[in-house]
């Protein structure tokens, strides 16, 4: 699969850890010498300003999107290539989506466990077949992991579902995922 745009979400607060920082860098600058475009939250600050300060800074296209409530307090940032102004947050996502090729989840609040969640249940219920990749930097999504086996020990998940994410553990294995990710089609509620 070709992925020409990707959708990233991480926090808008600053990592604590500085592998985290620097793993973001280093994903911002791979994406830019592709020719791949990110796509995410619009944000100057935190982990969202760092990556797109970096695929900025790598000559690289950065679309942003950011709903009007936000505009002043995630401070938007004035250097993206585009920025999409939406009314809210829903709109955000779903905009997200619809411009992304591929979704890739870096360490972050409720926020981004959201919008990663919904991608996967997205995927689950046949709603999109595009990549979803976590990037469990340091281990930071080791707990949600557990609680995903958990939900599939527990039965309120198939041992099937497993396929609609993958789990990367820095750049060179998120980048290896995309590039070979296979696109699935399922009609809406063949996995439901």
């Amino acid at each position: 699969m070709e992925v020409r745009r990707v959708t990233v979400y991480c926090g808008a607060s600053a990592a604590r850890d500085p592998a985290v920082e620097a793993e973001i860098r280093k994903f911002g600058r791979e994406i830019a010498t592709r020719g791949i475009t990110l796509v995410y939250g619009g944000s100057s600050l935190g982990l969202m300003g760092s990556l797109a300060d970096e695929v900025i800074s790598a000559g690289g296209k950065v679309i942003g999107v950011i709903p009007e409530a936000l505009v002043g307090r995630e401070a938007a940032h004035k250097r993206v290539t585009e920025m999409k102004v939406v009314h809210t947050m829903h709109d955000r996502d779903q905009t997200m989506f619809d411009l992304g090729d591929a979704f890739v989840a870096f360490p972050g609040g409720f926020g981004t466990l959201d919008q990663l969640l919904e991608m996967i249940t997205w995927k689950q219920l046949g709603i999109h077949g595009k990549p979803v990749v976590i990037a469990n930097i340091g281990g930071y999504f080791d707990p949600l992991l557990q609680q995903f086996e958990n939900a599939v020990r527990s039965g309120y998940a198939r041992p099937q579902d497993r396929i609609v994410y993958a789990v990367a553990a820095n750049t060179s294995a998120i980048l290896t995922l995309l590039e070979g990710a296979p696109v699935l089609f399922r009609k809406p509620g063949d996995w439901a």
